[in-house]
């Protein structure tokens, strides 16, 4: 029974993290407290062959250099991002949201994302996220 319950209480750990995370990301873009939820060591892969595409290592690629790099294709007034759902067992939660926006070319931006996140001490240690790179290619990317 003791097992159980521990891994109740590292399944609901684990889930709070990430709601965390996202409350954080859609109140704004305040950087700073985004670090916070990230080790040293965060990985952040993104799936496909986009120019993003890959394994991004620490706070400083992965909201200095990843995130902009995305960002900068949108107009920053049109994003909006659309918490769906959050499913977690132990230290893994998987995250589901769409992202709506604006490309600066004019065209119109509705992703549905996945993200994998493994929490660790109560910080995100990776995150696998899958999306449409056909549709971000398309629209943010060509």
């Amino acid at each position: 029974m003791a097992a159980h319950q521990n891994t109740d209480n590292v399944t609901a750990q684990s889930k709070q993290v990430v709601l965390d995370y996202m409350n954080a990301l859609t109140n704004g873009d305040d950087f700073a407290a985004l670090r916070e939820f990230f080790t040293p060591e965060t990985t952040w892969t993104l799936a496909g062959d986009l120019p993003v595409s890959g394994t991004w290592t620490g706070p400083d690629e992965i909201l200095d250099e990843f995130v902009p790099t995305v960002v900068a294709r949108l107009v920053p007034e049109s994003l909006e991002l659309e918490f769906k759902s959050v499913l977690a067992e132990g230290d893994r939660v998987l995250a589901e949201w769409r992202t709506h926006g604006m490309s600066r070319s004019g065209r119109p931006y509705d992703q549905h994302c996945l993200a994998i996140f493994t929490i660790r001490e109560g910080k995100i240690a990776a995150v696998r996220e899958h999306f449409d790179t056909l549709h971000a290619h398309n629209v943010l990317f060509s």
